[in-house]
C-alpha cells in the first residue's frame, strides 16, 4: 500500500508539485497501479517467446551499387561558385 509519504517522495523525484487534496488521489492511484503490476507478475509466461518489439516486419533494403553517372557537371553547373569539381563557399570560420 502506498501512503502519503511515498506520493510526496515520487512528486519530489519527478519535479512537480502536489496539493494537499490530490495526495489522497495520486496515493490510491498508485497502489492500483502497483497492484495491477502485482497481478502481472503472477502470470505464467514461460511459453512465450520473447519479442523484440510490437513489429515484426523487417526493412527491405537493395543493395549499394556505386553508379558512374556524370550527374556533378549539371549540379556544378547551377552553383554560384565551384573548384575542381567541387561547390565553391564562403569561409564559414
Amino acid at each position: 500500500m502506498v501512503d502519503k509519504k511515498t506520493v510526496e517522495y515520487v512528486a519530489n523525484l519527478a519535479r512537480i508539485d502536489i496539493r494537499e487534496d490530490q495526495k489522497s488521489r495520486f496515493t490510491d492511484e498508485l497502489s492500483r497501479i502497483l497492484e495491477y503490476i502485482d497481478k502481472l507478475k503472477e502470470l505464467n509466461v514461460e511459453s512465450i517467446r520473447p519479442t523484440r518489439g510490437a513489429f515484426t516486419e523487417e526493412n527491405v533494403l537493395r543493395p549499394d551499387r556505386q553508379k558512374k553517372k556524370e550527374y556533378y557537371t549539371d549540379i556544378l553547373n547551377n552553383a554560384p561558385a565551384s573548384e575542381d569539381n567541387h561547390f565553391r563557399v564562403p569561409k564559414v570560420i
